[in-house]
Order: C-alpha cells, then sequence, then structure tokens
C-alpha cells in the first residue's frame, strides 16, 4: 500500500492535478495539513469534490503522530496527506517521507503549484531569488532578526528575497494550555488563527532596523507586497515601505518581496505594479 503526499495548489479545490485526484480517490484515510499554510476554502468543499472524508491533521499529527496516524496505516492501505502549495516547501514533509522509508512504507510525491513560484508573477526572475525567509510574530516583544540577516545576506550578492509571514492557527493560548495541565477536567479555549499582513511585517522588519540600524531595511526602500497569489482576487503592490504601510491587501495569506539588484526587464516588469 501506500503514502501519498499531495500538494493541493494554492486557491481552492479545484488547483488538484488530476493526477492527484486520481491518488486522492483511492485512499482510505485523506488527512489536509493545516499548519504550514491555509486553502482559500473549508473541507467541505475539497470533500465534496473527492467524495471522501478529510480529516485536519494538526501539526502534532504530522510531526508527533505520523506514526500511528500516517505511516503505519500506509502498510496496509492508501493514505494522502493533502499539503496546500507544493509538498516540499516545508522540511516537515521532507522528515514525514524520510521517516516512512524507513518502515519500508511505498512514498508517492505528487507536485503542485507553490508561492516559490507563484511569485513569477511579480516579473522579478526567480533565479535571482535568494535564500527564502520567514517574519514571525514578536513573542514578548522579542523580534527574531533572522529575516533581516537573510536580507542582508541576500542583499550584498544584488539576490531577492521572499519573505514569508507568519501563520498562527488556532490553538489554546500558553496560559489555557496550563489551566488544562493543572486540573485534567479542563478544557482549554482555542484562540482564533492569526495571519500576518504584509504591514504587520514591514513593522518587524522596520523595528529590528531600529535596533541594528544597519540601514538594510529604509522606508524608502522599494519593496513588493503581494496577497492570495494564485486566487482570481490575488493583489500585487510594488511601491516604496513607507507607502506599502499603507495599503489595504485583503484577506490572507500575505508575502514581502524585498528585490535585490534590479535588471531593466524587471524595472519594467514591476511597474506593472505600481
Amino acid at each position: 500500500m501506500t503514502l501519498y503526499l499531495i500538494g493541493i495548489g494554492l486557491a481552492d479545490e479545484k488547483d488538484i492535478t488530476l493526477k492527484g485526484l486520481e491518488a486522492v480517490k483511492s485512499c482510505d484515510y485523506i488527512y489536509l495539513e493545516h499548519y504550514t499554510s491555509i486553502l482559500g476554502v473549508d473541507k467541505n468543499k475539497l470533500e465534496s469534490l473527492y467524495g471522501k472524508e478529510v480529516i485536519v491533521a494538526s501539526r502534532d499529527l504530522v510531526e508527533k503522530e505520523a506514526e500511528e496516524k500516517l505511516i503505519n496505516p500506509a502498510k496496509e492501505k492508501n493514505v494522502a496527506l493533502l499539503v496546500v502549495g507544493d509538498i516540499f516547501g516545508a522540511t516537515t514533509h521532507s522528515d514525514l517521507m524520510l521517516r516512512a522509508k524507513e518502515e519500508d512504507v511505498k512514498v508517492v510525491p505528487i507536485f503542485n503549484v507553490s508561492v516559490l513560484n507563484a511569485v513569477g508573477i511579480v516579473g522579478l526572475e526567480l533565479y535571482k531569488y535568494g535564500k527564502t525567509t520567514s517574519i514571525v510574530f514578536p513573542d514578548d516583544d522579542w523580534y527574531p532578526s533572522t529575516p533581516y540577516d537573510v536580507i542582508k545576506q541576500n542583499k550584498s550578492l544584488g539576490l531577492h528575497t521572499l519573505c514569508l509571514l507568519d501563520i498562527k492557527v488556532a490553538e489554546p493560548s500558553k496560559e489555557e494550555l496550563l489551566k488544562s495541565a493543572r486540573d485534567p477536567n479542563y478544557v482549554p479555549k482555542t484562540m482564533p488563527p492569526r495571519y500576518m499582513t504584509v504591514k504587520q511585517g514591514l513593522e518587524v522588519l522596520i523595528h529590528i532596523e531600529d535596533e541594528k540600524k544597519e540601514g538594510v531595511i529604509l522606508k524608502d526602500d522599494f519593496a513588493i507586497g503581494v496577497a492570495r497569489l494564485g486566487h482570481d482576487d490575488f493583489k500585487i503592490v510594488a511601491a516604496p515601505i513607507e507607502e506599502l504601510l499603507n495599503v489595504d491587501f485583503g484577506a490572507p495569506l500575505h508575502s514581502i518581496i524585498i528585490p535585490g539588484t534590479l535588471h531593466h526587464i524587471e524595472e519594467e516588469s514591476l511597474s506593472m505594479w505600481k
């Protein structure tokens, strides 16, 4: 039997490939990974297309319960893990494939589009992107400087930087988890999901710049905000950072691109989004 890792694209239930859909229809258990990214529709849309139940998979299920829920069942049944975007956009899924192969479970990867190639619509040459980075929500006023450092390194090489913005899926707060640990009968309340916006991501970078003062992120620097790539209502705006702070990019998911050295064709392409 088989463990299928299936990319389902960026927008809705129709983005799955024909190969992916055929595999899903052959599966006994279908899980939707729901923490590295989100799809623009509810899982009932997927279930309507597939004609089968879709189980939402948390981080714990994919990382801590993989043997029980995904790998061991795939020794006797067909199991699918659906991943928004492409299957190998997160190291979690590469690790899952390695663990499955160690158990002699057959793994079939089925690829799809991800934000890493969908950003090609912006007009910057894909092979001129450097390391991709993530901007996360501050934790108790602690601002991890990794994205700032990655942008600095990429800029020094003339390369563009794609900044993926933080997602906090619905989960209990630390306080709620502590209450449930003290009281076995207490049911922790779930916090609503949070999706970082272009404005919030830029504010994080500006805050780090104010602390480091290395001239990597200046308010008159040019940047590109993107939202909902792959959706019909995608939005792209290229402008100085101080102007992007005032742009409403609408619903998630959002990303930020900090360009490096621009070729004249790239400059012309960006003029579409000014």
